[in-house]
């Protein structure tokens, strides 16, 4: 079937790349956490598949979160401390899954990769 997890993080933060692998990190820890067991034991099977793809702005990622949460994916809104280069309580980033690549697909498929 495959499974995987989908982070979607803000183009618009310019973060540096180790703030940015914290936050896809953080994220990654809070999909493991919310998603359903059978999948995340399919998933780990499988490798743990993991994608970060990126979108413009706030608005943009909370759109995506919204329509993962309408879809009943487990998803999750990382929010930064704020201890060196955004202000506290900063969204950084949102997560998907893990669950069927198909049902993150309908949500995320046109979506660019980071870079």
């Amino acid at each position: 079937m495959g499974y995987k997890q989908v982070i979607v993080v803000r183009d618009d933060l310019n973060l540096s790349r180790g703030k940015l692998a914290v936050q896809v990190a953080h994220a990654a820890i809070l999909g493991y956490e919310l998603a359903d067991r059978r999948a995340v034991e399919e998933w780990k099977r499988e490798g743990q598949k993991k994608i970060v793809l990126r979108v413009e702005n706030i608005q943009k990622l909370m759109e995506i979160k919204e329509k993962a949460a309408k879809s009943g994916l487990p998803t999750a809104v990382v929010r930064d401390a704020g201890l060196t280069e955004v202000p506290p309580g900063t969204v950084t980033a949102v997560v998907i899954g893990p669950d069927e690549e198909r049902r993150i697909d309908k949500i995320t498929g046109n979506l660019p990769l980071l870079k």
